[in-house]
Formats: C-alpha cells, sequence, structure tokens
C-alpha cells in the first residue's frame, strides 16, 4: 500500500496493510524479520534499498515506521527502543539549554523523571501547569517555551486535555505541542488532526497489547521536522530491534478490535465501582460526571481501557485491593491483554513523591483487559471485600 493510497482507507484496514506489502521474494504475507546488522553495498556507496547498518535503517523497522505514520495521518513515524527513548530523543531535537517546556500536573512518572532528572542538568527549564485546563497553560508559557507537553487521558488520574485548545496556544506562542498518546491509542484519538505537532507513545502498551515488547514511537505531519527527528535517533541511537518492531507490527494488526473490548469493559467497571461503598471517587472519562468528558466525547471514538480510583479508607485499604486481586495481576505497565491492578503511590509513579505530580495515596489504577468482563467485575468484588 504506498502513500496517497493511505487515505482511501478506513483505520482498521491501515492497521493490517500500512506499510506491509507481501515480501517481493517469497511473497511472505507477513514483513519478515530481518535480524540482520550490516548489508552488502552494490559498490562504494551503492546501498541496495537504501540500506547500510541496521541503526541507521532495517527493514522490518521501516515497515513499522510507515504502518505507525499511517495510523496517525503523519508524514513521518519513527520506531525506539522504548517510550522514554522516543521522549529523549524528540526534546534532546527540539530544546536547548536555556529553552523552558511547560509539563503537565499529572503525567507518568517517567516522564517527569526525564525532565527533573535529566533535562534539568542539561540546563532545559521546565514549569508545571494543570493542562486540562487551557488558560493555566497559556499562563505558564514564557518568551523561551519551545515545547507544551501533555498527556490525555493522562497517567495516572484520567484527565481529559482539549487538544484543539492547547494546539492555539501553542502555536499563538511558537511552541510545538505534543501529545503522549499512549492511553487512547491512534485508534481512540488522532491528535495530529487536532493540531499536535508530534505524538509520543510507548508502544510497549496498546501498541503491542501483548505484554512482551517494550518499544516506544514518534509520529509527526511536519515532514522537515520529521527529517530532524530521525537524523537525531541514527545519532544518538535508540532505535527499535528488528524482532521488537515485528511483535509491534503484530500487535498492532488487531489494535482495533483490542481496544473497543478493552473500552466496553472499563466502561463497565467504572459503573460498578462508582456504586460502590468502599470507593470515594472514580476517575473514568467516560463517566457523565468526570469534568473531561465533553472534550473527550468530542475528541475520542471511545473512552478507552483505563480506570483509577479513589479507596475511602486510605493507603493501606488500597494497597490491600492491589494485594488481594487475583484475575487482575498486580504489575506496573498497561494496555496488555490481561488485566492489571497497581497502587500507582508506590509503584510507576514512586519518582513523582514530593513534587506537583505526586498522586493521591489512595489510588489504585487498573489497567481492563479483555477478558470476560464479568469474570474481571467478580474478582473486584472480592479484592475489594
Amino acid at each position: 500500500m504506498s502513500e496517497h493510497e493511505h487515505h482511501h482507507y478506513a483505520f482498521e484496514t491501515l492497521a493490517i496493510h500500512a506499510g506491509q506489502e507481501a515480501d517481493p521474494q517469497t511473497g511472505a504475507v507477513v514483513t519478515p524479520i530481518y535480524q540482520v546488522s550490516t548489508y552488502k553495498q552494490d559498490g562504494v556507496g551503492g546501498l541496495r534499498g537504501g540500506y547500510e547498518y541496521s541503526r541507521s535503517a532495517n527493514p522490518t523497522r521501516t515497515a513499522l515506521e510507515e504502518n505507525l505514520a499511517a495510523l496517525d495521518g503523519g508524514r513521518r513515524g519513527l520506531a525506539f527502543a522504548s517510550g522514554l527513548a522516543a521522549e529523549d530523543t524528540l526534546l534532546r531535537t527540539v530544546t536547548k539549554p536555556g529553552d523552558h517546556i511547560v509539563i503537565p500536573n499529572d503525567a507518568y512518572g517517567g516522564t517527569f523523571r526525564l525532565f527533573s532528572k535529566v533535562l534539568s542538568r542539561w540546563g532545559v527549564e521546565w514549569s508545571v501547569a494543570n493542562t486540562h485546563d487551557p488558560e493555566s497553560v497559556r499562563a505558564a508559557v514564557r518568551p523561551n517555551t519551545k515545547v507544551i507537553w501533555t498527556e490525555t487521558p493522562s497517567n495516572p488520574l484520567l484527565g481529559i486535555a482539549d487538544i484543539s485548545a492547547l494546539a492555539h496556544i501553542s502555536h499563538d506562542t511558537g511552541a510545538l505541542l505534543v501529545v503522549d498518546n499512549t492511553f487512547a491509542s491512534p485508534y481512540l484519538q488522532q491528535p495530529l488532526a487536532l493540531g499536535a505537532d508530534v505524538v509520543v507513545y510507548s508502544t510497549t502498551k496498546y501498541m503491542g497489547g501483548h505484554s512482551d515488547v517494550v518499544g516506544g514511537a514518534l509520529v509527526t505531519d511536519d515532514a522537515a521536522l520529521g527529517e530532524e527527528l530521525a537524523y537525531h535517533q541514527n545519532a544518538m541511537g535508540a532505535v527499535a530491534g528488528p524482532f521488537d518492531s515485528w511483535l509491534v507490527m503484530r500487535g498492532i494488526k488487531t489494535l482495533g478490535v483490542r481496544m473497543d473490548r478493552h473500552s466496553s469493559n472499563a466502561a463497565r467497571i467504572a459503573e460498578f465501582l462508582t456504586g460502590h461503598p468502599k470507593i470515594s471517587q472514580v476517575l473514568y472519562p467516560g463517566l457523565p460526571e468526570h469534568p473531561g468528558h465533553e472534550v473527550a466525547a468530542k475528541q475520542m471514538r471511545a473512552f478507552g481501557g483505563m480506570v483509577s480510583f479513589r479507596h475511602r479508607d486510605g493507603e493501606e485499604a488500597a494497597v490491600q485491593v492491589c494485594n488481594r486481586a487475583e484475575l487482575f495481576t498486580l504489575g506496573e505497565s498497561l494496555g496488555g491483554v490481561e488485566s492489571l491492578i497497581e497502587h500507582p503511590g508506590r509503584m510507576t509513579h514512586a519518582s513523582a513523591a514530593g513534587s506537583a505530580l505526586e498522586v493521591p495515596s489512595d489510588l489504585v489504577r487498573l489497567s481492563v483487559g479483555i477478558e470476560s468482563v464479568d469474570d474481571l467485575l467478580a474478582d473486584l468484588q472480592r479484592a475489594l471485600g
């Protein structure tokens, strides 16, 4: 499927076919795993198909990158060894010492650690804003602001940012709008179409979908920025390996049908939790009472598979729910076919303790899988006691 054909097809078709042409030598319908580091050249400087060394380019990774670009409606997709590798490459491409970044007050702990412990030592300034409130973001922008960063839905409080509103602010001020779309996936939300400049993913999560690969991605519709990112991807070297690229492609083929089930299961679970006497608050953008519900309904196809809740009896009670769950596996990460449960304050977001991004100690986060929702509900009923 050539790039000019992409706009003719729906998402589910692109997920299976974009960048996935049959192997010209054998007709294999699945992209081969090119587990190779170097390539025979047709004379000095004569690269066959443009390949010379697999850090610079690898046919399996190329197939994934073409697929990623098509799914987000971008001109360039780039695959990395992890989501944080993608973020680091992006930030070191578009910022320099003395520049400023607006970061969200609700974000993945690893992203916050990258800003606060790594980039700050390199002289990049950052400040926190409520990215679910556009005016808070506008007020945080400085003359040296180069990036406005947001997650929507956010991790782990499931906040919703209005991507179009933030895009207006970023473009008014000359900053780039970066959207971490990991929780939604490109199936549920298309940030580039809403005005974002770059979309970031941990492909470990819903894209891979089977808890068997770690990866990251960047997608942009700006050809010049895409070239600059590709230059730094090669120069810095944190690329996705061929087998990891193949696993992410394998997962993407079923992304649409999986996200439908994740979303429907999560909606049922959020409804159940809302009526439970031991829970003080349920955080899920599909609930009408969620403050971001209307924006989410406007910019998302469905509301996703992540649900968080706060336990009425505090931190230890929240921890015990995590320990008592059986079908919900106690573990970090998210987005796999299996359901996971965790305590963000002690696990994924421990790096944010004591900061403006510290999460409530009574919070439990669920990654709702694609199992029978009745079995999942029964497991939560037991765990809550």
